[in-house]
C-alpha cells in the first residue's frame, strides 16, 4: 500500500500543486479550470485524483495541499473519502489537508449529514470548507480562496505557514472539547 508523504518529491522553483480528491468530475473539473484562471504569482497545477492511492509515478510534481470533496447527495463519496484518508501519511496533517463539502444547499436531498463530516474534518484537525459548487459565482469564489490556501501551503507567502493558516481557520465558534 503505496502512502502519500508530502516530501516525496523535491518543491518545484516557484510551483505549488493541489491535489483534489473525489468521484465528482462534473464538479471538479470545473473547480479545477476556475482555479487556472485565478491570477497567480505561482506555476498553479491541479491534480484530479477519484480516489487514493494514486498510481507511483516518478513524474508526479510534489503536492503542496490535498481537498477532499465530499457531496452530501452521495454516501459513497464519504465513504470513498475515508478509505482514501487511510493512504495520506499523517505530517501532510500539519496543515496540507482539508475537507470541501458541496450540496449542502439543497438539504431535503442529502445522503450524508453535515456532522459526519464535521467529525471527520475535527479528527483530523483539518479545515471544512463549505461550498456549492454547481453555482458559478460560489465555485469562482472557493477557487479563489482554495487558490490562496495552495500558495500558502506551497510557502510563497512570505511569513505565513501551513500551520499559520490552520490555526486561523479554526472555527472559534465551535471549538473541539479537547481545545477547552
Amino acid at each position: 500500500m503505496s502512502v502519500l508523504r508530502p516530501q516525496d518529491q523535491l518543491p518545484g522553483l516557484n510551483a505549488a500543486t493541489i491535489l483534489l480528491v473525489g468521484k465528482e468530475d462534473a464538479l471538479l473539473q470545473p473547480l479545477a479550470d476556475s482555479m487556472l484562471k485565478e491570477d497567480c504569482a505561482s506555476t498553479l497545477r491541479v491534480h484530479l485524483a477519484h480516489s487514493l492511492p494514486l498510481p507511483s509515478d516518478v513524474n508526479r510534481p510534489r503536492i503542496d495541499l490535498i481537498v477532499f470533496v465530499v457531496n452530501l447527495h452521495s454516501k459513497y463519496s464519504l465513504q470513498n473519502v475515508e478509505e482514501s484518508l487511510r493512504h495520506v501519511d499523517a505530517t501532510f496533517f500539519l496543515g496540507k489537508v482539508g475537507f470541501l463539502v458541496t450540496g449542502a444547499g439543497r438539504d431535503s436531498h442529502c445522503s450524508v449529514h453535515r456532522n459526519s463530516v464535521l467529525k471527520l474534518a475535527r479528527a483530523y484537525r483539518s479545515p471544512l470548507l463549505f461550498c456549492d459548487l454547481e453555482v458559478e459565482g460560489f465555485r469562482v469564489t472557493m477557487a479563489q480562496r482554495l487558490v490562496r490556501m495552495l500558495q500558502i501551503c506551497a510557502g510563497h507567502v512570505p511569513g505565513v505557514s501551513a500551520l499559520n493558516l490552520l490555526s486561523l481557520m479554526r472555527s472559534s465558534e465551535n471549538p473541539c472539547l479537547e481545545d477547552l
